[in-house]
């Protein structure tokens, strides 16, 4: 069930494009989003890439107009990456494209069904979250 799952919001998100990104670069906008003013080398660590990978990564959005780079006030030769406006908006309405789709489903189903979905998401969401944080690599940890 998990599977088909995976596939139909494949199909339905595939419906709403992430057309001018990539997998990885919707990967890096995301992880921007969410961690304004990261570093290239965290960003790389976070990706498991090498930092001249990420580098290349970003340039392309920093061509497309996704990304922006800025030189750290701490340490001038720290390039901080920030999410820019049209970044921003980039997902904004993929979000809103996404979501449309999705709605168009769940109003075909039963509301009981809708409200036990919302109950499994929940639960799903807080799972998730917790495997994430127990998961991530602690400041200092590195294996060689």
């Amino acid at each position: 069930m998990t599977l088909t799952a995976v596939e139909l919001l494949e199909v339905l998100w595939g419906r709403a494009s992430t057309a001018p990104a990539s997998p990885s670069q919707m990967r890096v906008l995301l992880m921007l989003e969410h961690q304004d003013g990261i570093n290239l080398r965290t960003l790389a660590d976070s990706l498991a890439s090498t930092p001249p990978s990420t580098s290349r990564l970003c340039d392309r959005l920093v061509a497309a107009g996704f990304v922006e780079r800025a030189v750290s006030p701490a340490d001038r030769r720290e390039v901080r990456l920030h999410l820019s406006n049209r970044g921003r908006a980039f997902l904004d309405d993929l979000r809103a494209r996404r979501e449309k789709e999705l709605q168009a489903v769940l109003e075909r189903m039963p509301a009981a069904k809708r409200t036990a979905l919302l109950e499994g998401l929940e639960a799903f969401c807080d799972a998730a979250a917790s495997q994430i944080h127990h998961d991530a690599p602690r400041a200092g940890d590195r294996t060689a």
